[in-house]
């Protein structure tokens, strides 16, 4: 059966003994003395923590690897020489 006239039942967050306020404005721990309004699970969290957990992920966008500019080269090239193999061989299909 709970005690009415004693007041609210507090946990002190720094020795952990229970106690009762005793209906007196100020919750005071009677063995070390902590104020019972400080304890940190009372105290909303820091704007930045909050702020955190709303904000949108970040999209991250894969980067496409570059190809060195020589491979082009190389490519045009071969195709260079392949048109000028072409052009040569296709006058001696016509003679067939």
């Amino acid at each position: 059966m709970p005690a009415k006239d004693l007041g609210t039942k507090y946990v002190c967050f720094k020795c952990q003994t229970k106690f009762y306020d005793m209906k007196k404005p100020d919750p005071v721990c009677p063995k070390c003395g902590a104020d019972q309004r400080e304890s940190p699970a009372l105290k909303p969290q820091p704007e930045g923590r909050r702020g955190r957990l709303a904000a949108a992920p970040k999209v991250i966008e894969p980067i496409e690897p570059e190809e060195p500019a020589a491979a082009g080269e190389e490519e045009e090239e071969e195709l260079e020489s392949f048109d000028d193999e072409e052009a040569g061989a296709e006058p001696e299909e016509d003679d067939i």
